[in-house]
């Protein structure tokens, strides 16, 4: 049976269950968490079915990533886990591992970076792999090894996807977020250019550098970007996820029982 490596951004998993289940009546937050990891546990057996696994690992975030340190403003107005929710993580962690899934939390790094360096190596390796997430910052790196599945719309995302919505090829995705930002994130991008500009500019042009010597591009477009040329540098490099991290483990521990 040929490899294929399932990639769980878990928290993204978890939170979005977790919102679902607080709408739901509960007698109590023990009864509630002991339903939601029961359903996340289904989630990630219907994943595994799904995707045919041989190898398999849900990823955790660290503590507060480079990014944090890097961009003070980094997820600055993002609400905090709730307390329920963090204080029971580790019931989680354990129902994930009672099917056989490895748990991996890091120290410092994000789960994207981590998930964005698994499936680059695995697929270097032509070992194929799908990455479950609905954060848009795995799209760049789709391939023909690498596939993302987002599982409350039960489809995979793919090139079409994309351009139909950000307007731009999947290689210009990360220009295009550090030119317009990402306020999901805090990012903040090029002052003054929107969508619209984004899109215009990494469609036309290969690179920023030459859209600032096109003596044919609006003057006021040049401005901005000629002025805000460090914000979209900081931007470009937040948005970017790494995919050279020392991990300290190999696919053969990924191996599903």
């Amino acid at each position: 049976m040929k490899p294929h490596l399932l990639l769980i951004d878990a928290l993204n998993l978890i939170r979005r269950i977790y919102a679902v289940d607080m709408n739901q009546k509960h007698h109590n937050d023990e009864q509630m968490i002991q339903t939601c990891s029961a359903r996340v546990a289904q989630a990630c057996k219907k994943l595994l079915s799904i995707t045919n696994a041989t190898h398999a690992i849900a990823v955790f975030d660290g503590d507060k990533s480079w990014r944090y340190h890097f961009y003070k403003d980094y997820k600055h107005s993002r609400a905090p886990m709730p307390d329920t929710l963090k204080e029971a993580l580790v019931h989680f962690k354990t129902a994930i591992e009672d099917i056989g899934i490895v748990v991996f939390e890091p120290e410092n790094d994000e789960a994207d970076d981590i998930i964005a360096t698994l499936a680059c190596k695995a697929a270097s390796n032509q070992v194929s792999n799908t990455i479950v997430s609905t954060d848009k910052g795995f799209l760049p790196h789709l391939g023909a090894d690498i596939t993302v599945y987002d599982y409350f719309k039960k489809q995979y995302l793919d090139e079409h996807s994309i351009k139909e919505r950000f307007g731009v090829n999947k290689n210009k995705l990360v220009d295009f977020w550090a030119l317009a930002g990402d306020k999901t994130n805090d990012i903040p991008g090029v002052k003054g250019i929107g969508a619209k500009s984004a899109q215009q500019l990494v469609n036309n042009y290969n690179t920023i550098e030459d859209a600032l010597e096109d003596e044919s591009l609006s003057p006021s477009i040049h401005k901005k970007l000629d002025a805000n040329m460090q914000m979209y540098v900081i931007s470009k490099q937040l948005v970017s996820l790494r995919s050279d991290i020392n991990l300290g483990f190999s696919l053969k521990q990924l191996r599903l029982n």
